[in-house]
């Protein structure tokens, strides 16, 4: 493993399936989690489904989990016991240095709001949370886990640049012939792994290989996995 410290701002969002859709993306947010404390990472939250991660080989280790993944199983709410396939979608960026991407802040538009939910009276009745839109592009990030506004605007501002820096590799794979993006090839559309609960089996579509132990995955046992791609 790349012994250099990285970070990585992995996103998880609920795809098609409603509700089990949302609870499936909560599930990866918390095998992530799991994942990351077993390495000894740094875990911070951003934003609902948005998380922070760093340490060690971070992004070289996470950059392949991009991408959609499909889950088949029979949800709670489900009475009569049909399997349902929803699905959720994971981008893992690389948080990016100034000189990378280059940005006006005349560009930039801050909103700063009160954070809601969780951390206390302070966190509620001050406006700590930020909310920063990229104009020209459309982007738009939020940052309200810290309990103070400037530890919000840092990581905001991160979040934002990182989400440029996607672009322009996107941009790059369209129009340069023979580029390969340092994402890799995890585009948000593209289907990589299906978990499949009712056969306790993963398959990664890309490297069409299968694992059956499933349960001990979502735990954040993830290491035989994360170590196949790495190979990719």
């Amino acid at each position: 493993m790349d012994n250099s410290s990285q970070t990585v701002y992995l996103e998880i969002r609920g795809g098609t399936g409603g509700d089990e859709a949302k609870t499936w993306a909560s599930d990866l947010y918390r095998m992530y989690m799991r994942f990351a404390v077993k390495n000894n990472w740094k875990t911070t939250p951003v934003d609902e489904g948005v998380l922070k991660i760093t340490g060690s080989g971070v992004f070289d280790t996470l950059k392949h989990e991009s991408g959609v993944h499909r889950v088949q199983r029979v949800p709670q709410s489900e009475k009569r016991g049909r399997i349902h396939t929803s699905t959720a979608t994971v981008v893992a960026l690389p948080e990016v240095a100034e000189s990378e991407v280059n940005i006006n802040p005349a560009d930039l538009d801050w909103q700063f709001i009160r954070a809601g939910g969780h951390g206390g009276q302070n966190v509620n009745k001050v406006s700590s949370a930020v909310r920063l839109t990229h104009k020209p592009s459309g982007l738009s990030v939020h940052s309200r886990e810290e309990r103070h506004q400037e530890q919000n605007r840092v990581i905001a501002l991160s979040l934002i640049r990182s989400k440029l820096w996607e672009l322009q590799e996107v941009e790059k794979e369209k129009t340069i012939a023979g580029y390969r993006s340092s994402i890799g090839r995890g585009m948000r559309s593209e289907k990589i792994r299906t978990y499949n609960f009712p056969q306790n089996r993963i398959k990664d579509h890309r490297i069409n290989k299968s694992w059956h132990n499933l349960e001990q995955v979502m735990e954040g046992n993830f290491e035989k996995i994360a170590g196949e791609l790495k190979k990719i």
